[in-house]
């Protein structure tokens, strides 16, 4: 079934009507007039072959020019152990460009984070004892493009243990 029908529509501007559209609607072909030229556009389908190889081709040289360019994201596992003998309060990582952290900690506990490193700089450990002392651990220099694992294991009386398995910075 055919649809017909004409839908008008006129846009002003500042100095007076600018468009004036017709359109004749059709399951097969539609004409549109711009200050009295047309252009008439035929309906055309792939057949589903012809659509398939389409969305192919594009998820392809998709795919293709996203492993070409190189695109790779750099992480950094990281793990904090608390073997400290007691639980452990308002526990913070800081690293090159951000943070992250916990509200505590339970003796024995293990924290897993997963970090991107942006720029250079020093990796610190706070947290506070169960006490209600403050403690600030410097840990090893960590680079942009680094990536692998982490191991930061906290012993009792403010101190840590840093194992890096990291790859150079490229």
């Amino acid at each position: 079934m055919a649809l017909q029908g004409k839908k008008r529509e006129r846009a002003s501007g500042p100095e007076g009507p600018i468009l004036f559209l017709a359109e004749n609607v059709r399951a097969e072909a539609r004409t549109l007039r711009i200050f009295g030229h047309s252009a008439r556009a035929e309906a055309r389908t792939l057949p589903y072959g012809g659509l398939r190889s389409c969305l192919l081709f594009a998820f392809l040289s998709t795919f293709l020019a996203a492993t070409a360019s190189g695109c790779r994201s750099y992480h950094v596992d990281t793990t904090i152990e608390n073997r400290t003998g007691e639980p452990i309060q308002l526990l913070e990582v800081d690293y090159p460009s951000a943070s992250y952290g916990a509200d505590s900690l339970a003796a024995g506990a293990d924290f897993h984070y997963r970090i991107q490193v942006e720029g250079k700089g020093q990796l610190k450990v706070l947290y506070t004892t169960n006490e209600g002392k403050p403690v600030q651990i410097t840990g090893p220099t960590l680079m942009e493009r680094q990536a692998g694992r982490l191991e930061v294991v906290l012993l009792p009386n403010g101190k840590a243990e840093f194992h890096p398995e990291l790859s150079a910075a490229r």
